[in-house]
């Protein structure tokens, strides 16, 4: 069977049903509308979306370009918030595996933090940096860097004591065994604290820009709002998911194959 043919078949076994079901979804959508607001009376249609009203103002805010901008500002300050996280959270979770005793007293405050909803944060960053750039990357830090410490430390820490002990004996010094032994073994829980980390630094940075008069995804989201426009805050909601599917998809899950098939998994 050639590469075409294999390809087809792959699409009609595997993408197909999910565009199917996506299809599906829509006209069940469309239809729920039709149906609550134009016949049975259940609701006004300012307050509940239809999929031609998302797509009605998809193309107003793109003839606009109001959402490729607001999309460029949130993307640059996630990626910039969520750098900072990871320095930060790297260096934490490095401390929090080399000392016990400093493991035993942060580890319990680092995970009731990272329960903490990023909403919580609003305030400090209001009080304390007003109403900028600032306040905003600060929700994102705050939203993410706990995760990734934890996560570091974990994949340290749960490195096979055999393999350290083996390295030892081999004449590694604390240098070589970090950089040839613990951090190979402990990639795994690496990437998949990236990953998480993104997911909280992505949601963190709405709640930080629904605060915020700049442009972004989030204040487009509460001009939909202020505006009684429920397709536009209907349509950023989808927006927003759908960069966070994207990140997650193509940049961690990517880097994760080539880890897992360089270890010829």
């Amino acid at each position: 069977m050639n590469k075409k043919n294999l390809t087809r078949e792959t699409f009609w076994k595997e993408k197909l049903p999910v565009v199917l079901f996506y299809i599906s979804l829509l006209c069940v959508w469309q239809l729920l509308y039709w149906v609550g607001t134009e016949q049975m009376r259940w609701w006004k249609s300012y307050s509940f979306p239809s999929p031609l009203g998302v797509m009605e103002t998809l193309k107003s805010l793109i003839d606009k370009g109001t959402l490729f901008q607001a999309f460029l500002y949130s993307l640059f300050r996630g990626v910039a918030g969520f750098g900072i996280s990871i320095a930060i959270g790297g260096v934490v979770g490095v401390i929090l595996s080399l000392n016990d005793g400093i493991h035993r007293c942060l580890h319990p405050l680092l995970m009731g933090l990272q329960t903490l909803p990023s909403i919580c944060w609003v305030p400090f960053a209001i009080l304390w940096f007003g109403l900028d750039e600032s306040a905003i990357l600060f929700v994102v830090v705050m939203g993410s860097a706990f995760s990734i410490a934890l996560s570091v430390r974990n994949g340290i820490r749960n490195v096979n004591p055999l393999w350290m002990k083996v390295a030892r004996t081999m004449g590694a010094d604390k240098k070589k065994l970090y950089i040839k032994v613990i951090i190979p073994a402990a990639m795994p829980d690496f990437i998949e604290g990236l990953r998480q980390g993104w997911s909280f630094a992505w949601r963190a940075l709405m709640s930080g820009e629904v605060m915020s008069a700049t442009v972004g995804l989030g204040h487009t989201l509460m001009m939909g709002r202020d505006l009684a426009d429920i397709n536009q805050v209907m349509l950023v909601m989808i927006v927003i998911v759908a960069i966070g599917v994207v990140i997650d998809r193509f940049v961690f899950g990517k880097v994760e194959e080539r880890m897992l098939r360089n270890r010829g998994l």
